[in-house]
Formats: C-alpha cells, sequence, structure tokens
C-alpha cells in the first residue's frame, strides 16, 4: 500500500501561521470590582494587533471593542459604562451583555414546552424581554483559553421560570480583525435557548453621535412584523418595495422616518430579519461608516439578526463622560427568531437533554479606504 505524499513544507506552513496567529494575540486579566456580596469581578483583555476586545464575568459584558479607523488611529466603537456599579444598576440599555437564557421576547411572559406551561418575568409591557433577570445580569466563571476567554453559567432549574438545569458557555476568541462569539448549552430537562450578544456599535465611536449615516446590507428577503408589544405576528414580510429592504446598502437614517407602522411601532428598526436555514456560518450583513471608514461584517450561522438602531436611548451617562442619546448605536443581534416558542412554524429552539446547542457568531472589524 503506498501512502500519499504529504507535503511537509506547506504543513509546517500552516502550523506556524497558526502558532503566529496564536503568539500575536495576547489575553490578560485584571480586577474590576467586586459584587454587594464580595463576589470579585474580573475582566479579560484579548488583543491582536488589528483589535482589542475587553470582557467581564458580570453579565458576560463585552466593555469595549477598539479597532483602527481608515488612518490607523485606534478607537472604541461599543457603548458602555466606566465601572461595575453602573453595568450593575444603569445597564436597561443591556450594553455588550450576554443573552439568555431567551434572547428577545416572548409574548405574554410564558410559553407551552412538551405539554407543560412555563410562566417567565412580565418585564416588557407584559412580555418578557431577554430573559427576564437575565444571563447579562448573573456573574460568570472565567477561564482564560488560547486568543480569548471562556465563560460558564450554571442556571438552575426554574430560574426565571425556565426548565432544566442548564449549563451555558460562550468562548470569546480574537484572531485578526475578528471577534469570534462560539456559544454552547446543555441541559437535564427540555427547555429553550436562544444566546445573542446585545452590543451597541457606533463606528465613528461611542460617544460620536447619531448612526444615521452609517450603510446597512442585510442579506435577507423577509422579516417577521411586530405587533405593538414588539412581539412577531406570525407573518414572514418580503422586504421588497419596504424600509425593510437592505439588500442593497441603504443609510440607516435614509427612510427611518417615512411613514410606516411597522417604523412606528418600533420608533426606528428594531425587528428580526429572516435568514436562510443553511445553518452554516455565512455572512448575514455588514455596516459601513464613510466617516471612520470602519466595516463591520457580521457571520452567523443562526436563522434570524435583530436590527436595533438604538430607539430607546434617552441621554443615558455612557463611558469617557459620553451621553447615549437616541440612535447613538446600533445593534445586529443573532439570534432565533423572537417569541418562537409561541409559533410552531417558527424555527425549534428547544433544547433537550442528550443535546447539546451550539452556535457561532463573528463580528469582523475592518477598514475601507
Amino acid at each position: 500500500m503506498k501512502f500519499p505524499v504529504r507535503n511537509t513544507s506547506l504543513l509546517f506552513a500552516i502550523a506556524l501561521t497558526a502558532l503566529t496567529m496564536d503568539a500575536q494575540t495576547k489575553v490578560t486579566k485584571a480586577a474590576y470590582g467586586k459584587m454587594p456580596d464580595g463576589t470579585a469581578i474580573d475582566k479579560y483583555t484579548i488583543k491582536s494587533p488589528k483589535l482589542e476586545v475587553s470582557v467581564i464575568t458580570y453579565g458576560g459584558i463585552i466593555t469595549s471593542i477598539i479597532s483602527p479607523d481608515k488612518t490607523g488611529k485606534m478607537g472604541d466603537v461599543a457603548l458602555g459604562f466606566d465601572k461595575l456599579d453602573d453595568y450593575r444598576t444603569k445597564n436597561d440599555p443591556h450594553f455588550g451583555g450576554t443573552i439568555g437564557r431567551y434572547a428577545n421576547r416572548l409574548a405574554h411572559a410564558q410559553f407551552k414546552l412538551e405539554g407543560n406551561d412555563y410562566h417567565t418575568p412580565a418585564n416588557d409591557h407584559g412580555n418578557t424581554l431577554h430573559g427576564g433577570v437575565g444571563f447579562d445580569h448573573v456573574v460568570w466563571q472565567g477561564k482564560q483559553i488560547p486568543s480569548g476567554v471562556e465563560l460558564t453559567y450554571k442556571s438552575p432549574d426554574g430560574d426565571q421560570g425556565f426548565p432544566g438545569n442548564l449549563t451555558a458557555m460562550v468562548r470569546m476568541t480574537v484572531e485578526g480583525d475578528a471577534l469570534k462569539l462560539a456559544y454552547s448549552a446543555t441541559t437535564d430537562q427540555p427547555t429553550v435557548v436562544n444566546m445573542t450578544n446585545h452590543s451597541y456599535f457606533n463606528l465613528n465611536g461611542e460617544g460620536a453621535g447619531d448612526i444615521l449615516k452609517h450603510k446597512v446590507q442585510l442579506h435577507s428577503t423577509k422579516f417577521t412584523p411586530v405587533d405593538a408589544g414588539l412581539i412577531p405576528t406570525g407573518e414572514l414580510k418580503p422586504v421588497t418595495g419596504t424600509p425593510f429592504d437592505f439588500q442593497l446598502p441603504h443609510a440607516v437614517g435614509e427612510r427611518i422616518n417615512v411613514n410606516d407602522d411597522q417604523l412606528k411601532l418600533g420608533k426606528g428598526y428594531d425587528h428580526n430579519w429572516v435568514l436562510d436555514q443553511q445553518k452554516t456560518l455565512r455572512n448575514v450583513a455588514e455596516v459601513y461608516s464613510e466617516d471612520s471608514g470602519r466595516v463591520l461584517t457580521v457571520l452567523t450561522d443562526q436563522p434570524g439578526i435583530q436590527f436595533y438602531t438604538g430607539n430607546f436611548l434617552d441621554g443615558v451617562q455612557g463611558k469617557n463622560g459620553h451621553k447615549y442619546e437616541f440612535r447613538n448605536g446600533l445593534c445586529l443581534e443573532t439570534q432565533h427568531w423572537p417569541d418562537s416558542p409561541n409559533h410552531p412554524a417558527f424555527p425549534s429552539t428547544e433544547l433537550k437533554p442528550g443535546q447539546t446547542y451550539h452556535t457561532v457568531t463573528v463580528y469582523r472589524l475592518g477598514v475601507r479606504k
């Protein structure tokens, strides 16, 4: 039997490249404060030559995302706060948080699963938003890993009304200009899981004003319209001929104030765009700022993405002395569709014992000169 000839030079080059990438990404750990009960909170900073990301063990919150603009000047493009107490007490906008168990909304704060009725906190006009007192309000266990940090949280059976003891994990890593978020979870009872990250981006820098000139492209032909409570109606509506058509790039502010019932309900864009059902990592969105030259590219294996334009920011005091006003940041939250447990036709979010929830999202920050 003849074995294939191996190109040892090529294999060596690949291995050397991988080692070089790992060597170029540095991870440091520092104290970030203490909880009222004395629990220490740590901050992990993950730095490559092109991107620096900081995350804290409280809430799995990304506190900063620093990248170069078209002139090479580094700047923080993520809205947030300066200190732990602000994240604990002022973070109604969920700046940078790891969201779970169920991202987005559950209608009437309830759902049915395998014949059982479950009730969750009614924290948003009678509905449940982002899991109630969700994963961005708890302390995660952090562990340094190559090129990043691994965060783990054990959510007990009945936590915020959700069934099952759930072990959730998110691995945040940086390679080059890309931040990779790999989520996983296991359970001992049937439950529902929908995790995401709630970072607010301003590609001109946090505190640099509104994002209305940012140009957005979403690779989607349909979205899920909502009712007055921002709950999906169940319809999948084509975007063509509507202000929700971002198949080609459009400035955020180009159509956000037109006379459209859906825009009025969300006070702007706050909707789920339907992505193809490939379940593979693919490019789903881009954002570009001509002023800074920064380009944000989003890749995910999820079936939906929530495009939110900071319509409920109302002057909250953020970091570096900046106030975040109406539409000063935008979110691109990769997800299963909102209220999926109450819509049998929507992609299922059920997780059963023996299964592993696993999903990956990548935020890549480049420049266009």
